[in-house]
């Protein structure tokens, strides 16, 4: 490490997110396929995140040189650019731009900034028409966002949408087999998940991976400098969701569920917590309370790991049972009803019943649980009034229930309420999102009817949400607001102290786009910028549900019957069904 960089980590924050050095670091290999695994986000979280840590070791396993990096926090991408210090991986310090690829992890689309934000610190230029023939690495992104490629398509080479743990190997394989740039983009089109700009196709499929148990999955975990947002093991115990709720992009972009078994999620976890030292173990799921073995595996793991704290992170009201959470920590339970009334939540397919949220507070309150926290949205389709009021409603049945037991502490009701956004691959991609003036009007209604002991309301930012519409559901235009809005000033746009509006209201403007070209209806003839990706949901499953959703019928999920969603051949429920 030169002295200048030393200087430069000593003047930061905090050194340690740039330093490396963690247990279990993966030695980097000179002379193979380069490849760095970049998360656009600080440390703390990136470190967190399983799908890096999954596509890092199918890398590694193909016998590649992988390193790692994260989006420096502010403090340090200053000094680094005062100094003319290009941004480096975090082991091997080799600057970004000497690596065959840079792939950037993108599971939420407030990153998008900090794409170019790094890329910049690394002395890449942002627009691939500039990098062309002058030696730069492929820059590649991968992760959920994916499934919209094109606010993307001007500063991205290449896509891998779908599953990653074979496709990326697969691509770096073919890096190095081929004689130059322009021959290997050219065949990577042609692999199945993988999409590029400059070769585009008129259809890609997303990449699957059908065995989990036959998946790669990392043995050990780095273990960050710094305690990291989720600083413990984790398991992935299935992939996928069986409930169809019409709002959830995750619950449709991962179908179909495929578990993993006890015998190979019990050795997994062995070997994390003997690696790691953790002491916490997380089974993680879109909806963990409905893996078809979950008490055998509780038990397999309290057997060989009876030191080890577990958490189930996804438990759902209907699926809450008290032999789940017994050993957690008796603080505060999470429950996700998302709608008032029983009517809006027919109408997004969330198949739960007051009764069952009744059932799973009355249950917490009997282990000993004293805080509730409630997650709710609002500006759904159909949302009146009335729906609102049923936030309230159902606080009010969950205070009174716990009031009717002498209870040693208070009881608090922690209420998060979110705006609505309309997201590619659901059902409800084609809804328009509340304006401005209706989100302040919902407000008033939850705060007016939530004063109430024991009760906190709290909600996120109007403008976030919007944009969050805006990229998710973008086209090619958005990536000239994007490029504009990073030169404006934005980055780590999902940090409220470092979020600019402005600079995105300027980039807008700028760009002669208007916001509402996103977020307002879409007709069911309008061709969607992403329908050239093909997930495997039909397009037709996805308006069979949003009409039944404007009939108020629920459609239920997986669980109770095959739905047609256009995944039957490949889905493990499907066949059995």
């Amino acid at each position: 490490m030169n002295a200048l960089l030393r200087k430069c980590l000593m003047e930061s924050e905090k050194p340690s997110r740039y330093v490396g050095g963690e247990v279990n670091a993966p030695v980097f290999r000179e002379g193979v396929f380069s490849f760095c695994m970049c998360f656009p986000e600080v440390y703390e979280v990136g470190m967190s995140n399983l799908g890096t840590k999954i596509v890092a070791k199918s890398m590694e396993d193909a016998g590649f040189g992988v390193d790692w990096c994260f989006a420096p926090w502010p403090d340090f991408g200053e000094k680094l650019k005062e100094n003319g210090i290009p941004l480096a991986s975090l082991h091997a310090k080799k600057p970004l731009s000497s690596f065959d690829m840079v792939a950037f992890s993108l599971g939420f689309e407030l990153s998008y900034t900090n794409v170019l934000y790094m890329l910049d610190l690394a002395h890449i230029p942002l627009l691939r028409r500039e990098r062309e023939g002058k030696g730069y690495p492929v820059i590649a992104c991968g992760g959920p966002c994916c499934v919209n490629p094109a606010p993307l398509c001007d500063f991205v080479d290449l896509f891998f949408i779908g599953d990653g743990e074979e496709v990326d190997a697969e691509v770096g394989r073919l890096y190095e087999e081929s004689p130059d740039r322009e021959t290997f983009l050219q065949k990577a089109a042609e692999i199945r998940g993988v999409f590029v700009p400059k070769y585009p196709k008129e259809r890609v499929r997303s990449a699957l991976v059908e065995d989990l148990d036959k998946a790669i999955y990392p043995e050990s975990f780095m273990v960050p400098n710094c305690e990291a947002v989720h600083d413990r093991a984790v398991i992935e115990v299935m992939r996928g969701c069986y409930r169809g709720c019409r709002f959830c992009q995750a619950g449709f972009l991962y179908r179909p569920v495929r578990a993993r078994s006890v015998e190979t999620l019990t050795k997994q976890a062995k070997s994390i917590i003997e690696s790691t030292g953790y002491d916490e173990l997380s089974m993680n799921s879109l909806s963990t309370g409905d893996y078809p073995h979950l008490r055998e595996l509780i038990r397999s793991l309290k057997r060989e790991l009876p030191d080890v704290d577990l958490a189930l992170p996804s438990l759902r009201v209907d699926s809450f049972d008290a032999e789940f959470a017994q050993d957690s920590r008796k603080s505060s339970l999470t429950f996700a009803p998302e709608a008032g009334t029983q009517r809006l939540r027919d109408v997004i397919n969330k198949d739960v019943t007051l009764e069952e949220i009744l059932h799973a507070a009355s249950s917490a309150f009997d282990l000993g649980y004293s805080s509730v926290k409630l997650y709710f949205m609002f500006g759904l389709p159909t949302e009146t009034d009335e729906d609102l009021l049923g936030i309230a409603d159902i606080a009010t049945k969950i205070s009174e229930l716990y009031y009717t037991k002498k209870r040693k502490k208070s009881l608090r009701i922690s209420i998060s309420a979110s705006t609505f956004i309309p997201k590619p691959f659901t059902p409800f991609q084609w809804e328009r999102q509340a304006s401005e003036e209706e989100v302040k009007h919902k407000l008033s209604v939850l705060k007016s009817s939530l004063r109430m002991r024991g009760v906190t309301l709290s909600w996120n930012d109007f403008f976030t949400s919007r944009l969050e519409a805006c990229l998710a559901r973008g086209d090619e235009r958005m990536g000239e607001v994007i490029a504009e809005a990073y030169r404006q000033g934005a980055r780590f746009d999902s940090w409220m102290e470092h979020f600019q509006p402005s600079a995105w209201q300027r980039a807008f403007a700028a760009c002669g786009v208007d916001p509402e070209r996103y977020t307002r209806e879409w007709s069911e003839e309008e061709r969607l910028p992403w329908e050239f990706v093909d997930i495997g949901v039909s397009r037709e499953f996805f308006l069979r549900e949003k009409h039944r959703a404007y009939e108020n019928r629920s459609t239920g999920g997986c669980l109770q019957g095959c739905k047609g969603c256009g995944l039957q051949e490949v889905c493990p429920k499907g066949k059995e069904l």
